[in-house]
This record gives structure tokens, sequence and C-alpha cells, in this order.
């Protein structure tokens, strides 16, 4: 069975290889990881292709914030007391 010191110096240990993993792929991200394995043509359509589809969002949003300030006031109702 190991020492607490042996275990202090086990547990250290793992520590830095987990720091070292995550220095090394959290930078990465989708992009960093898109960039190793797609050649440059694809990564350039690629980007391209989101773009487009940040545009058509944005017009969709827009022409419901258009509709929003298009829209009439609904009119008030007015109570008529019968008798």
């Amino acid at each position: 069975m190991a020492t607490p010191a042996e275990l202090e110096q086990r547990i250290a240990e793992l520590e830095r290889r987990i720091a070292k993993l995550q220095a090394e792929t959290e930078p990465m991200g989708v992009f960093g990881l898109m960039d190793r394995i797609f050649p440059a043509e694809t990564r350039t359509h690629v980007r391209a292709a989101q773009r487009e589809q940040l545009l058509a969002v944005r017009s969709l949003i827009d022409r419901w914030i258009a509709r929003m300030e298009d829209e009439k006031p609904a009119p008030k109702r007015e109570a008529i007391r019968v008798e």
C-alpha cells in the first residue's frame, strides 16, 4: 500500500497531466478541430455557408421586427351597458 507522501505525489502528477491535456485541447475548439481535419478550400466553403445561414436568420428576425412595428394597436373596447 502506498504511503501518504506517495499518494500526494501521484495526485500531483495526475493533476499536471490533466492540466496539460486541457491546455492542448481547449483552445482548439470546433474551428481548431476543423482546421486540423479539413483542407483550406473546404474550410473556406464551410465558413461561407455558416455566414449565409446567419444572414438568413438575420433577415428573418428583421422581418419579424418590421411586422411588429407595422402592426396597428388593437382598438380599445368600449363598455356598453345593456339594461
